[in-house]
């Protein structure tokens, strides 16, 4: 019966949103309360990522070989990643944690001077360009700092990661609540048959 199989739906969407909740506060207070150990899991993730993603973009591009023209540079961009996920494991955790910071500092700088850029043309539009402007200006100060100063860049990363696995986990259990009471207007709605 549809009803039954909707219900079903609901306690089982409810009991992993549970769950995922419970994980990432879990997650976010273990960061917190345990930094260093932070920096080492995020480096092994970074490793591991690289790895595992490396892996499955040589074996895809293998699989579209026959209809891809270019399906080298997938196989190229695997092999990279593989080689660089290895080196990371090899100079653990060194290597993925210079990643991260110059990852971030690159993206950060990238980032302003698109905005200065899309700022400069929007003024020649006519249009509000301040914010655009000033976000980009911050953007890049951002990126500069955080390649003159890595363990603070590690340290931000960290606390950013902390506080999406908080806020996350409260908002799936907030969502797990709210299943919760839909779980029980679908049963008034239909009252299981005695």
């Amino acid at each position: 019966m549809i009803a039954n199989e909707l219900k079903n739906v609901y306690h089982q969407t409810k009991w992993a949103l549970v769950v995922r909740g419970l994980l990432s506060l879990i997650v976010g207070i273990l960061i917190i309360a345990r930094p260093m150990s932070s920096v080492a899991a995020l480096a092994l993730v970074i490793a591991l990522w690289s790895l595992f993603d490396g892996a499955v973009n040589v074996v895809r591009s293998f699989h579209v070989r026959g209809i891809v023209q270019h399906w080298w540079v997938l196989l190229l961009g695997g092999i990279v990643s593989v080689l660089f996920g290895a080196a990371a494991l090899y100079y653990f955790p060194g290597l993925s944690l210079v990643f991260a910071v110059i990852w971030t500092a690159y993206w950060l700088t990238l980032s302003g001077v698109i905005a200065v850029y899309v700022s400069f043309q929007e003024r020649r539009s006519g249009l509000s360009w301040g914010w655009t402007m000033a976000f980009g200006i911050i953007a890049i100060v951002g990126g500069v700092i955080a390649f003159l100063n890595p363990a603070a860049t590690l340290a931000t990363l960290l606390g950013v990661i902390a506080a999406f696995a908080i806020i996350s986990g409260v908002f799936l259990l907030m969502g797990a609540g709210r299943m919760q009471s839909l779980e029980r207007d679908l049963k008034r709605a239909f009252p299981t048959p005695a």
